[in-house]
């Protein structure tokens, strides 16, 4: 099993539409000149963009996170271009790629150096083979200080990898709780 280069993942989109949209190079800048914070295809990943649909966390209805019966109160959806992360908070939010992981890949997805530098921890469960919809991204915001993310930009890497053989189940053929997501997806049991 290896890693595979940006000619694989730019020919498994174009043939099989792995991902969608695509963006076939790195993309550092907008025609404005504008500078973002990278996204696009590079070397031996694709950075992936952050929508800009958010769940946040809220307190007012003094809710129990519980991954076994999620209550809806616990979170507020927000609609916005830049996200302003509290101190020591979290977020929900997903990205605004679409994935259709082929039989005999996994991936893993790593937070871009620019936020991690910035306290800010990204967290993506791997994408299964089979798993295919929006990616639901977890934001955590490690500083005493508040933390701005930009939708529309990039937020994360995935690197994926090739079995030597398809995997006999697949996320699909299991019918997993996260197929085919089409929003920001909070916790299931």
């Amino acid at each position: 099993m290896g890693i595979k280069s940006d000619s694989w993942i730019a020919e498994q989109a174009k043939n099989n539409d792995m991902i969608s949209p695509f963006v076939p190079n790195q993309v550092r800048e907008l025609a404005s000149g504008e500078k973002v914070v990278s996204y696009g295809l590079s070397s031996y990943g694709y950075d992936i963009r952050l929508h800009n649909d958010f769940k946040l966390f809220t307190n007012v209805f003094n809710a129990i996170v519980d991954p076994k019966r999620f209550d809806a109160t616990a979170m507020i959806d927000q609609t916005m271009d830049i996200c302003t992360i509290a101190p020591n908070s979290f977020v929900l939010c997903r990205s605004v790629e679409y994935f259709k992981i082929p039989r005999n890949v996994i991936t893993i997805c790593i937070g871009k150096s620019t936020y991690a530098r910035c306290g800010l921890l990204v967290n993506v469960t791997p994408l299964e083979p089979g798993w295919e919809g929006f990616i639901t991204l977890e934001l955590s915001n490690t500083t005493p200080l508040p933390v701005k993310v930009y939708a529309n930009e990039g937020i994360a890497q995935i690197l994926f990898f090739e079995g030597d053989d398809p995997c006999l189940v697949s996320y699909a053929d299991r019918f997993g709780k996260y197929q085919k997501q089409t929003k920001t997806t909070v916790a299931k049991v």
